[in-house]
């Protein structure tokens, strides 16, 4: 998807490792590097902010922006491949960018979308759950979509969704299996009753009663003895 989004970049010099990268992040920057389209890769930094709100943006790293790099007489077509989040503070540290000549195919994975309610969910009682997120395309820049729409109101409990009904068209060629499957409807199982032998374990796991029964025998003995010391008084 082809953004009008304009990323001003600018050239990074020096040695580029560690040091070099945080002292990029003190200034408020992130490093990145530029790469494709036949031509040597170029280390630049770029503002987070920016790519931050192309990344959340509706299309996400499938946008097709203009990177003007300081220096560079012509704006180039890229988009972001690659990128790297601190793991504690979740702050975005590096990215790649990949060139993007809008004349020829390039391969994205662009998102599946489920649309409604299923039937299955609705009047059944069942649970739809996706299995595939996110399908592998082959398509020229401009056609990227921002994700595939899919209809699974008429899915029913045991119904499966394959790539193969998503809804196709002549400037995508998919590449994942059309056998894939996409989605299905399943039955929500009540706990199941417990089985005999798990009864008759639970049985013997229980405690025994003999001691019951002998206080019973007990007190029955007893019961004469006291008895005829009674009558002897």
């Amino acid at each position: 998807m082809i953004s009008q989004e304009v990323v001003a970049a600018t050239p990074r010099e020096g040695k580029f490792n560690k040091n070099a990268g945080r002292r990029v992040r003190m200034k408020g920057r992130i490093p990145a590097v530029v790469y494709g389209a036949a031509e040597p890769a170029v280390a630049i930094e770029v503002d987070p902010k920016q790519i931050q709100k192309i990344l959340h943006s509706d299309a996400g790293h499938n946008s097709i922006f203009d990177l003007e790099i300081t220096g560079s007489t012509a704006k180039t077509k890229a988009m972001i491949v690659d990128w790297q989040y601190e793991p504690i503070k979740g702050t975005l540290i590096h990215i790649d960018l990949k060139r993007i000549a809008l004349d020829k195919v390039i391969t994205v994975e662009v998102p599946i979308q489920l649309v409604g309610t299923a039937n299955g969910v609705k009047n059944q009682g069942g649970i739809l759950d996706q299995v595939l997120r996110e399908l592998e395309i082959e398509c020229l820049p401009g056609d990227i979509p921002s994700h595939i729409d899919v209809d699974v109101t008429k899915l029913s409990i045991g119904d499966v969704l394959r790539v193969s009904d998503l809804p196709h068209s002549d400037k995508l060629k998919f590449l994942t299996d059309e056998d894939t499957t996409v989605a299905h409807v399943v039955a929500i199982r009540e706990e199941a009753a417990p089985a005999a032998e798990e009864v008759a374990a639970a049985a013997a796991a229980a405690p025994a009663e003999p001691e019951v029964v002998k206080k019973g025998k007990t007190e029955t003995a007893e019961a004469p003895a006291a008895a005829e010391k009674g009558a002897k008084k």
